[in-house]
């Protein structure tokens, strides 16, 4: 099992950020379809459509086949490349030390971290991130720059080192929302904010911080989970601590294996939610399943036609 990300894994990660997209214009078919498609439209590069002619519209866009076919005028309208900054916010905190099969869900993020960095670097665009544990929070400014990626997956990897079982930092669910706020007060716009994280301490405020962030960007939560909490396994023994408590679960009885499960299965169906509730797309990913081909399932393959506005 994954316990640690190492830094040379997460690098050899640049040659599996492939198959997916994140670019403005999705498929039909993608999360991302559909929320924020280019808003500057010109003689770009990326054809987007044909439509009829309008008093005003540039002659020069003018396809003259077209209209020669049809005898009305038609006009091509494509759509210019614009830079989209990225921000990546990972959550390295003790509640994301836990795996029951593959690995734990602080490697999970890490990997989730490394193949959207790696990805959108391919793209062209700004990267950067926030990584954050109990105690502490780090931000790495958003560049271009594959020195950017590399610093974003150094500070990842050291913050998920120095997660322990015996560590004595008390757990901080509160961390989640105060990341979220740090976020809001940078006042990004038309920027892609990914998080990922198990959403520990998530509440009403959250949902509202949330909300705000997808006002004026795209917001996406990558939802790490371990499958113990959809099927809790029946084993004599099963230790769990918050770094300040231990607590030992006798999951042979069934109804200690009950309770766990709606306990676990509720907080993950009350993420899930946001995806209809609050038009945000929540990825699930598994702690026992390859992460960049969760990814890639989830986000639709990058050779997919772009739909026509």
């Amino acid at each position: 099992m994954g316990a640690y990300a190492e830094l040379d894994s997460l690098i050899a990660l640049e040659f599996r950020a492939r198959g997916f997209s994140l670019r403005h214009n999705q498929p039909v078919r993608s999360l991302l379809f559909g929320r924020r498609t280019s808003h500057i439209r010109g003689r770009g590069l990326d054809f987007e459509e044909l439509r009829n002619y309008v008093p005003g519209d540039d002659v020069r866009s003018i396809d003259w086949h077209v209209t020669a076919r049809t005898q009305k005028p038609y006009v091509r309208v494509y759509s210019e490349e614009r830079d989209r900054p990225t921000l990546v916010l990972v959550d390295q905190r003790i509640n994301m030390f836990f795996g029951s099969s593959r690995s734990m869900k602080s490697v999970v993020a890490a990997e989730v971290a490394a193949l959207l960095a790696w990805r959108v670097f391919s793209q062209g665009d700004r990267i950067g991130a926030y990584v954050f544990n109990d105690s502490v929070s780090e931000q790495i400014p958003m560049r271009r720059s594959r020195a950017t990626v590399l610093r974003i997956l150094d500070r990842v990897v050291d913050l998920n080192q120095k997660l322990h079982s015996t560590q004595t930092q008390p757990a901080a669910p509160q961390k989640l929302n105060e990341m979220l706020e740090k976020t809001a007060r940078l006042r990004p716009r038309d920027a892609l904010i990914l998080i990922a994280s198990d959403f520990d301490g998530a509440d009403a405020k959250t949902r509202e911080l949330l909300l705000h962030l997808s006002q004026s960007n795209d917001v996406v939560c990558c939802l790490v989970y371990d499958p113990l909490s959809l099927a809790p396994t029946i084993h004599s023994r099963f230790v769990v601590s918050n770094a300040t408590l231990q607590i030992e679960l006798h999951l042979e009885k069934q109804n200690v294996r009950d309770d766990l499960h709606r306990a676990l299965e509720g907080r993950l169906n009350e993420v899930l939610s946001w995806q209809h509730e609050l038009n945000i797309p929540v990825l699930p990913l598994s702690t026992s399943e390859d992460v960049s081909q969760q990814i890639c399932h989830l986000l639709g393959n990058v050779e997919i036609h772009r739909r026509r506005l």
